[in-house]
């Protein structure tokens, strides 16, 4: 259940104690000072210390910066506030006033424990996601990938504005939250506001706000999006849609660090870090004049563009399995597994919804689901844009590589082949000399 220390001076409470925990399981060690049970034991091999506050020699309070991941229970009869808030600020998990009630004693080392083994756990999930998905849980090896998670590694511990490009569905969300939670500003709020959602009539109100009898149906003072982001971050998604009046508004915000609600004379202060993301050309659209000139400069401090999901190789058969993985645990489903085929399709496909489409046609397929196993029928593509794949899916994968390459790599370079059997150059390689495939030699 537990090793648990107990370092208590009374020997009497000391024994009754240690036989209380034995009788309810756990393993139990005793000594009369912290001195002695440092010389006795190796603290940090235990799962919880119960500490007296007052001892011969050292305070109870000491254990805990020389065993500091090991829970700290402290008990003293000099039950006051004070002490308790000492205890706690010093790093205890909990705090027990003598005499103590068994069952209240044996509840407090339960929920410490419990609380305990919750933050290991914890941790180590952290520390595998941070491992395996090194951007907030995203997922990518390919080169334009680790570039992006290098962007965002650099951009986050400063304030500088930040411009996240990429088609629909690639993702930009995400990289926002990024740059939001490895920075600073990480405690506080992350706001999202999807430009093309608001229409163009309250974009500013919901913005910045706006005072009563501002305009019709203004029948309170109202708080904008922009004051709720105040020392954290604002993320604008399609900033590309905000019409040229809200477009002045947000310029005065990034150059003044304040905002003025609609209706009001009055100017507030506001401290905020802006990361915006469109699909859209933004420099096409100054030229045609429907973007500020001003305001894209303000804005294109630091460009993160993301590649569309065809464009990522590799990325595709790991990125299926992990959405695969996700649908099944949200459908109560039993782990499943792609067939061959499916996965050449995957690969075959020119995904023009990119990650977010893919997510789709996989939860599909997981409703749809009979079996354990994910069919091409399942995913219910157009069969005309991975015809290609189709007529290939009665070879294995390897068979399909093999009569690919040696039909195609006369007319192709490396990197056109690679990029039309969407993996990278280096897995092509790779694979041509697993499968003994040589290289055309091109007069």
């Amino acid at each position: 259940m537990g090793r648990i220390l107990i370092i208590e001076d009374e020997s009497i409470i000391r024994r009754s104690l240690k036989r209380l925990l034995e009788r309810n399981g756990y393993e139990v060690a005793d000594t009369a000072s912290v001195e002695d049970a440092e010389a006795a034991h190796d603290l940090n091999d235990f799962d919880l210390i119960l500490s007296d506050l007052r001892l011969p020699g050292a305070e109870g309070t000491d254990v805990m910066q020389r065993a500091p991941e090991v829970p700290v229970i402290i008990m003293t009869s000099y039950a006051s506030v004070r002490s308790a808030v000492d205890a706690m600020k010093q790093g205890a998990v909990d705090y027990v006033a003598k005499p103590f009630d068994h069952d209240e004693m044996l509840l407090t080392i339960k929920r410490a424990l419990a609380e305990d083994r919750l933050q290991r756990r914890s941790a180590a999930l952290k520390a595998d996601v941070e491992r395996d998905y090194p951007v907030a849980g995203m997922i990518g090896h390919c080169e334009a990938m680790r570039r992006v998670f290098d962007w965002v590694h650099k951009v986050a511990p400063t304030d500088t504005t930040v411009l996240i490009l990429g088609e629909s569905g690639t993702g930009k969300e995400l990289v926002a939250r990024a740059v939001h939670e490895h920075s600073r500003r990480s405690e506080a709020p992350l706001v999202a506001v999807n430009c093309a959602a608001i229409p163009d009539t309250l974009i500013e109100a919901e913005l910045f706000g706006h005072e009563k009898g501002a305009f019709t149906g203004a029948v309170g003072t109202r708080q904008g999006l922009v004051e709720a982001a105040d020392g954290g971050t604002l993320f604008l998604d399609e900033i590309g849609e905000l019409p040229l009046t809200a477009q002045a508004r947000l310029l005065r915000v990034l150059q003044e660090g304040e905002i003025r609600r609609v209706g009001s004379a009055n100017a507030r202060k506001v401290d905020i870090r802006l990361v915006a993301a469109t699909h859209r050309d933004l420099e096409k659209m100054v030229e045609q004049q429907q973007f500020r000139e001003d305001l894209y400069f303000r804005i294109h401090v630091m460009e993160i563009r993301l590649p569309p999901l065809r464009e990522r190789g590799e990325d595709i058969e790991s990125l299926a399995q992990f959405l695969l993985d996700k649908a099944c645990r949200r459908q109560h489903r039993p782990p499943m597994q792609f067939h061959t085929d499916t996965l050449a399709v995957l690969r075959q496909y020119e995904w023009p919804g990119n990650v977010r489409e893919l997510g789709n046609v996989i939860e599909r397929a997981v409703i749809l689901a009979e079996s354990q196993l994910v069919t091409t029928e399942l995913l219910g593509l157009p069969q005309t844009t991975h015809s290609e794949a189709d007529s290939h899916l009665d070879l294995s994968l390897e068979d399909y590589f093999r009569e690919f390459v040696l039909t195609n790599q006369d007319q192709m370079t490396e990197t056109e082949l690679a990029k039309k059997l969407g993996i990278s150059r280096k897995a092509l390689w790779e694979k041509r000399q697993r499968l003994n495939i040589p290289r055309a030699r091109h007069a």
